[in-house]
């Protein structure tokens, strides 16, 4: 009967996490954002190239001027106008949206463009430097050097993430894109195929592999925990409204909800699943287990432990293909399960 309870338990046991609905919070993209110069009353980034709006003042609207993205920074263009070819501007990323900036020009100030995110690239308004998720990154994002045109917004493994990125909110101009840790992988990062043209070994390193130096043991080189976890560790922020990575309902109700009072043989049920026996030596996670033990009351926590250390003794013996796995724990440890299934919450 012991072993039924225990096989049963094993099945449906969870290591106790109390999974939360997994939410973006604050992932509404907010509108294009202000100056450019001439625009009138209507912003430019609006769609729309209104009287006193020209290539040079609002190239979001009215398309960018001949000459813009032959890698010259001339013929009048500026960094406001062609920050492909002319770089950023230098109050970029200030947090203001200061005069000759744009949706186009400053996405990390202005907000992106109405346009941007509708899955079609915009021919003359919009580019791999204002709007990636349309255009795909542009060619040399990912070279480990912040080029012309790169910025936190659309080459975040080579210019660094932006300021706010990393907060464990996904808030305009964020994207999964510019602010993984944040916002999650693309849509498309995880089905085993590199697409260049939207993701690297920074935006997806589970299609494109890791970046040269992750698994250095040193989080730097713009890496991220979404980029390289082996690092700079998981991306888990509490509370935030996503029950992440490692977040458990013991210790983050806020995200996970709140855990539900184990009995003993359920907790041991759920600390025997953080081990792998099959493997040799046998492989286990402390967090699973320690996750597991803090839902049971206190009763309860003394007598898992009398089991799971009656276990981690005969490892050597039950473990293995041939070991006997769990009826050889329950042979050698009989009397800590009995007094495990009699322990007892309401004394």
């Amino acid at each position: 009967m012991l072993s039924l309870i225990l096989g049963l338990l094993l099945v449906g046991s969870g290591c106790g996490r109390t999974i939360g609905e997994d939410e973006s919070v604050g992932g509404a993209s907010s509108g294009p954002g202000g100056s450019g110069g001439g625009g009138g009353s209507k912003p430019c980034g609006d769609g729309v190239c209104s009287a006193g709006e020209s290539c040079t003042s609002c190239a979001p609207d009215c398309g960018a001027c001949a000459g813009c993205g032959d890698g010259t920074c001339g013929n009048g263009e500026t960094c406001g106008s062609c920050p492909i070819d002319c770089g950023s501007c230098s109050t970029c990323g200030n947090g203001t949206c200061d005069g000759g900036e744009n949706c186009g020009s400053c996405v990390e100030d202005c907000g992106k463009c109405s346009s941007c995110g509708d899955g079609t690239c915009d021919a003359g308004k919009e580019t791999c430097s204002s709007c990636p998720t349309d255009c795909g990154l542009c060619t040399k994002c990912g070279n480990q050097q912040c080029d012309n045109g790169e910025t936190c917004s659309s080459c975040p493994g080579d210019c660094g993430v932006c300021n706010l990125c990393g907060d464990g909110f996904c808030k305009a101009p964020e994207d999964c894109l510019s602010c993984a840790p944040d916002c999650g992988a693309c849509e498309a990062c995880g089905n085993g195929v590199c697409n260049p043209k939207s993701e690297n070994c920074s935006t997806c390193p589970a299609d494109c592999g890791k970046c040269v130096g992750c698994g250095d043991g040193l989080c730097n080189n713009n890496e991220t925990c979404a980029s390289c976890k082996q690092d700079c560790g998981v991306c888990s922020v509490c509370p935030n409204g996503k029950c992440e990575d490692f977040e458990t309902c013991s210790i983050c109700p806020q995200d996970c909800g709140a855990c539900m009072p184990k009995s003993c043989l359920e907790v041991v049920g759920c600390a025997l699943q953080c081990i792998d026996i099959q493997s040799n030596p046998p492989v286990f996670s402390v967090t699973c287990v320690a996750n597991c033990v803090s839902q049971g009351c206190s009763d309860v926590q003394f007598f898992v432990d009398q089991v799971l250390n009656c276990v981690v003794v005969h490892l050597p013996e039950c473990a293995g293909g041939g070991g006997g796995g769990l009826n050889c724990f329950q042979d050698k440890c009989q009397a800590e399960f009995a007094a495990c299934i009699g322990a007892n919450c309401n004394q």
